[in-house]
């Protein structure tokens, strides 16, 4: 069983060690099993003695002695014995994990058999092991990789998944951050986009505001892009690349902050209509920025104009500059024409509610490029979205969109009426009285 250093060691033997290694060298040069004995012989003195350094030193020893060798069999089977030994101290089990590591990342020509079995021996050993929590991570995420080049990714979100990075003390918040963004991606790559989502919110984005973690906040959004276009939440999509484009980095280059500010325009646009919408789509329009991007800018203007648009000619206009984007109108979202047909229709039955009280269906059929039935299913919606007011005449064929005053508002209105027309026959008073008394003036 481990356990903590104490503050003093019963008994140090640095200085001995020191003229006991070159012997052990020297016999390792002919016969590195009788070396590897002999360290082991060291290794229980300075454990029992609890002298940290010397049994760092002594365990580093005897992963130089193996690993140098090709010895890693051996090597597995030196840190499963040492790290079970009784009063074994942590840090010293530490070390021999984070030696063992540099040996992995330097050692090149290490088969792929090899190097997965000593990350797996690894993985056992610092199991439900606080003090090693950050090696663990960082050899699953070696192996996480291994898993990925050998295209085994359910396997390899497994792994990485298992890890909560977020609750480790001892781990910089900037390898917090890339670990649970390699989580996100590896959802994301297995379609397991609710998982993906979850993983996110493990990350504050009031964090990411950090200029240190401008690189990280980027990769950030571009994952959550992703998830919002797979669940098709195309406002929280402009959201984000809103944030994107007021990353200091995007906006000091002229093709990042176009390609965000586009996009933003391209989102909005195919969002559903609501009270942040059409805020985030006014403020946008504001931008001094939008005057260099002639084709969303007109784009842009059609939504935010009181007039209508027809389908037809929005098409016809935009399907060339459209067509070249290469993340809204993909081969992989056609769908997104349908939305944006969907979103020039609601705001063309806005403009109309606004404009008439009373139309009937044949006109309005004509206005919108739709058919009876088509035109009665995005009433419907609107509705009951509470966008609009309208009651559909069937027999008649007449759309209402004036919407009927209760009881309070009649009396409101006419009560209104009333002090409007005293104002009104106290003013002429006021003028008939003037003009008597500029005549009797004159006269």
């Amino acid at each position: 069983m481990s356990r903590d250093a104490p503050i003093k060691a019963e008994k140090d033997y640095s200085e001995i060690l020191k003229q006991e290694f070159p012997k052990i060298d020297s016999l390792a040069v002919n016969d590195y099993a009788a070396a590897l004995e002999q360290l082991s012989v060291w290794e229980k003195k300075v454990r029992q003695a609890a002298d940290l350094v010397s049994s760092k030193d002594v365990l580093g020893k005897i992963v130089d002695l193996l690993a140098t060798r090709g010895k890693w069999d051996e090597l597995d089977e030196q840190l499963v014995l040492l790290s079970k030994k009784h009063g074994q101290l942590k840090l010293s089990i530490q070390y021999m994990v984070q030696k063992i590591m540099e040996y992995l990342k330097s050692d090149t020509k290490l088969d792929l058999d090899t190097r997965i079995k000593t990350i797996e021996t690894i993985r056992t050993v610092t199991e439900n092991k606080i003090f090693v929590e950050v090696e663990r991570a960082r050899v699953t995420k070696e192996l996480c990789q291994i898993k990925r080049d050998q295209n085994k990714l359910k396997e390899a979100c497994d792994i990485l998944c298992e890890l909560q990075v977020e609750t480790y003390g001892s781990m910089d918040m900037f390898e917090k951050i890339q670990f649970i963004l390699e989580q996100m991606e590896l959802c994301i790559l297995t379609n397991d986009f609710s998982q993906g989502t979850v993983l996110s919110r493990k990350i504050l984005k009031k964090t990411l505001n950090n200029p240190k973690y401008e690189s990280l906040k980027l990769s950030y959004y571009e994952l959550l892009i992703k998830i919002g276009l797979h669940k098709k939440e195309y406002l929280e999509v402009a959201q984000y690349y809103l944030e994107v484009y007021h990353t200091e980095s995007v906006e000091k280059d002229d093709l990042k902050w176009k390609y965000a500010l586009i996009h933003i325009i391209y989102f909005l646009v195919l969002s559903p209509y609501g009270n942040l919408q059409n805020d985030l789509i006014h403020k946008i329009q504001q931008d001094n920025n939008l005057k260099k991007l002639e084709a969303q800018e007109s784009l842009i203007k059609l939504f935010t104009t009181q007039e209508l648009m027809r389908w037809p000619i929005v098409k016809e206009t935009y399907t060339p500059i459209l067509s070249t984007d290469d993340v809204a109108f993909t081969a992989e979202h056609p769908d997104h024409w349908e939305e944006l047909q969907k979103r020039v229709i609601e705001h063309n039955l806005r403009v109309i509610s606004e404009y008439y009280s009373r139309i009937t269906l044949a006109r309005l059929n004509e206005l919108l490029d739709l058919s009876e039935s088509q035109t009665e299913t995005y009433i419907s919606n609107l509705v009951n979205q509470g966008i609009i007011y309208a009651k559909v005449n069937r027999p008649a064929k007449i759309v209402n969109f004036e919407r009927p005053k209760d009881s309070t508002e009649l009396l409101n209105d006419w009560s209104r009426n009333i002090d409007e027309l005293l104002e009104n026959i106290e003013t002429i008073g006021h003028l008939i009285t003037k003009e008597e008394i500029m005549h009797g003036l004159t006269a």
